[in-house]
């Protein structure tokens, strides 16, 4: 395997694309990721079998679970797999397997298909005999989540079977079309985290919540933070403490995790964000 390196690396439709493709320097600008909070400590390489992603993982497997798998779309659509690098090291120091659209540093433009590229690889990772990884990776747990143009991405493929849930940051759908097509074939738990009504992605993120199918379990926190989020701090801040328990809830079973959404009483209800929810139990 190779070495696991740190390093840092409501509008008009037409001005929400832009800015949902637009470079965010904010995700620049932060500390550079120290292997997250989490019990297992972690870092990111590149692998042969999957040359356009970036692996995020414990950089020591633990030896009494296995990884749940989370696919990331970056925002702008951006080939950089190091981009989001806090916050994706943090979620692979609770133990998941995070797989990132793009290369260390890269550039040019992915697509939601490499969403699905990720997924089979880990399905396939997971049963190679020669792969380190083989039967460390739970395949029966999967998440699609991106931030900005990495959301649209992530609705492209939210119809997958395989996937438990997905997680739109700083995202919504645009156009009618979409929202009548792709919402109604969500099939698992969504959950929407934005950045405030100063995101430019605030509105659509909200009416994606109002057109969501009937009995879909469903979460949504807006945090006054703007479009970029918290993703440049350590960890990836306030952003980074909740997608963790979201996915410790979905992909894990963990109930201390779950009590931050649901309820009246949720961990996150008594807190600076906006909390609504749907058919969480």
């Amino acid at each position: 395997m190779k070495h696991l390196m740190r390093r840092a690396v409501g509008a008009a439709a037409g001005l929400l694309a832009v800015a949902l493709l637009a470079p965010l320097p904010a995700a620049q600008a932060g500390a550079r990721a120290e292997g997250g909070t989490g019990p297992y400590p972690a870092g990111y390489e590149t692998v042969a079998g999957l040359p356009d992603h970036t692996v995020y993982r414990p950089d020591t497997l633990p030896v009494d679970e296995k990884l749940p798998v989370v696919a990331w779309g970056n925002g702008a659509c951006r080939a950089d797999g190091t981009w989001f690098e806090n916050i994706l090291t943090e979620f692979a120091s609770h133990g998941f397997l995070v797989i990132a659209n793009g290369v260390p540093g890269g550039s040019g433009r992915t697509s939601a298909d490499m969403l699905i590229e990720a997924v089979d690889w880990a399905v396939e990772e997971n049963s190679d005999p020669d792969s380190e990884l083989r039967g460390r990776i739970d395949t029966s747990e999967i998440a699609v989540m991106g931030q900005s143009c990495g959301g649209l991405e992530t609705m492209e493929v939210a119809d997958d079977p395989r996937i438990d849930t997905t997680v739109m940051w700083n995202s919504g759908l645009m156009s009618r079309l979409d929202k009548r097509i792709r919402l109604p074939r969500l099939h698992a738990p969504v959950a929407y985290f934005t950045g405030g009504p100063e995101d430019i992605a605030y509105e659509n993120a909200a009416d994606d919540w109002n057109r969501l199918p009937a009995g879909l379990p469903a979460f949504s926190g807006n945090l006054d933070v703007g479009h970029y989020g918290t993703y440049a701090e350590p960890n990836g801040g306030e952003f980074g403490r909740v997608g963790v328990n979201w996915l410790k809830w979905q992909l894990k079973g963990d109930t201390d995790a779950r009590s931050e959404f649901v309820g009246p009483d949720c961990g996150m209800c008594s807190t600076e964000w906006d909390v609504l929810q749907k058919n969480l139990s």
